[in-house]
């Protein structure tokens, strides 16, 4: 009986993980990425998923080697040496080397998304503001204005300027880079730098009020020479 048990469990284990995992597709996807930082973020999702799973079966063949094994009677110092084994190897050593590997590639993965000041000699320099429930966008260098568009030429590093009018906003575009928290009387700046032209959906990942779910925007990513011809046609638009 417990060992049907066991196999039911394993099977809606297994069952569930890759259900999720087949919903992981669409355009607020972290595992579909269109630059180097969002496929940095791909990448680690899928060592931590990957590292998940073995730990899985691993949990889960021993809880049913455990249930299934005869009782074997240990004298009470064996017994006491067996469960100090199993403390500090599932209670500490594991869990020790999981986060130093999370650490180990966590971090150097976290620098390259920001991109540092000085990966590119001129980047774009975008500003944008957030209120309840919009984004205002800027472009000091050329004077064009929008609400919940941005655009960005592809293969270039813009710097994104972000400051809020009211309460914590949260700045996300899955598929180009990770997400930075938008605060009010503060400047944070993320970088990001797609690959692929493309039109990206955003969203505000901080929950903001009655109105967060409104808090969405569109990226448009051109070819360098199609973000030119954007530009005049606002300026001329203007």
């Amino acid at each position: 009986m417990l060992g049907s048990a066991a196999k039911i469990l394993t099977a809606i284990g297994c069952f569930a993980m890759f259900g999720a995992l087949a919903g992981c597709s669409g355009e607020l996807s972290v595992l579909s990425p269109a630059s180097a930082g969002a496929a940095d973020a791909a990448a680690l999702w899928w060592g931590m998923a990957i590292g998940f799973t073995a730990v899985f079966i691993a949990v889960v063949a021993l809880w049913v080697y455990a249930i299934r094994r005869p009782p074997t009677p240990l004298k009470p110092s064996a017994a006491r040496r067996q469960y100090q084994y199993w403390l500090i190897s599932g209670g500490l050593v594991l869990p020790s080397i999981a986060i130093l590997l999370l650490l180990l590639f966590g971090i150097p993965a976290g620098h390259r998304m920001q991109l540092p000041a000085g990966h590119d000699d001129e980047p774009l320099q975008i500003e944008v503001t957030a209120r309840q429930w919009q984004w205002e966008v800027s472009y000091p260098d050329s004077g064009i204005e929008l609400v919940n568009e941005i655009h960005l030429p592809a293969g270039k590093v813009a710097e994104i300027h972000l400051t809020s009018q009211d309460v914590i906003h949260s700045f996300w575009v899955p598929r180009l880079g990770g997400k930075l928290d938008v605060l009010p009387g503060r400047a944070n700046v993320l970088r990001l730098k797609p690959d692929q032209a493309g039109t990206y959906r955003g969203q505000c990942a901080e929950f903001c009020g009655t109105g967060h779910t409104y808090m969405q925007f569109t990226v448009v990513v051109h070819e360098t020479g199609a973000f030119e011809h954007w530009q005049e046609r606002e300026l001329s638009d203007d």
